[in-house]
């Protein structure tokens, strides 16, 4: 794993924070047409930042931009009920992904397999989390069941699977871009 300095750690977060604005919901800062960055955000915030108030820090702001959302009037209070704290241990569960792929990550092509894998994996709790909160503890069903649930799981993790793939495969390349500058880089020096 590449250790990054805190400088570059809080300039990821930054980026992190404005990509969150820039994707979640809709508001004043939204752009249209992307899908939500934030299960990614929170992977790769694992990934690569040590600090763990950052998670506290990403999931505040989630939130602000949510409630600001709901209080602005350009979202309902459809999808914010009480099961809304169901996303703590659905990003928690994403962050801590990160976290154990930045110590099983290495630099050859086995990481992707292993990086699939651990998004698959992820991107499967965190749903159930998350989709299993809202569905069982919104109130918003009237009777749900375990099986109008796995009909949900069908329906909804292939898409919050795309867009982590997507996401955390941008980044990927970036990174891989990034680093590989640097190293020809410091072979130059020496």
């Amino acid at each position: 794993m590449h250790v990054l300095s805190m400088r570059a750690q809080l300039a990821i977060g930054a980026a992190m924070i404005l990509l969150m604005a820039m994707t979640r919901g809709q508001h004043f800062a939204s752009v249209q047409n992307l899908p939500s960055a934030s299960w990614s955000i929170f992977f790769l915030a694992g990934f690569y930042l040590r600090p763990r108030w950052m998670f506290v820090l990403l999931f505040a702001v989630a939130s602000v931009l949510d409630f600001g959302s709901l209080a602005s009037g350009t979202i309902s209070e459809w999808c914010l009920s009480p099961a809304y704290w169901a996303l703590v241990p659905a990003y928690g569960s994403l962050w801590l992904a990160g976290r154990l792929f930045a110590g099983w990550q290495r630099d050859n092509l086995r990481s992707l397999a292993v990086l699939a894998l651990t998004l698959v994996g992820a991107a499967f709790v965190a749903y159930l989390f998350s989709g299993g909160g809202f569905y069982f503890f919104s109130g918003r069903y009237p009777e749900p069941t375990l099986t109008g649930f796995l009909a949900r799981i069908a329906q909804y993790v292939p898409r919050h699977l795309g867009n982590l793939a997507f996401y955390v495969g941008t980044a990927l390349v970036l990174h891989a871009g990034i680093f590989s500058a640097l190293r020809l880089r410091a072979r130059e020096v020496h």
